[in-house]
């Protein structure tokens, strides 16, 4: 199962910051990118459906250092 979430960002320079942190992230391989201008951040990655899928919660807590939060 293919899982996006969009993060929101003060500035486009804390929207980059965290997906700078993504690209070397120890966690669950992902895809960013930016989304609708600079300030969003687009995260993809594929969960099996099976068990408890932490990244989310994961990837919330990282957003939040940066100031971000979930669309």
């Amino acid at each position: 199962m293919e899982t996006q979430i969009v993060y929101a960002f003060a500035t486009g320079q804390l929207a980059s910051r965290f997906l700078n942190r993504l690209k070397v992230w120890n966690g669950q391989e992902v895809q960013v990118k930016l989304y609708r201008g600079s300030e969003s951040v687009k995260v993809s990655y594929s969960f099996d459906g099976k068990g408890f899928d932490a990244t989310s919660s994961q990837l919330d807590e990282l957003a939040e250092v940066y100031g971000g939060r979930e669309c």
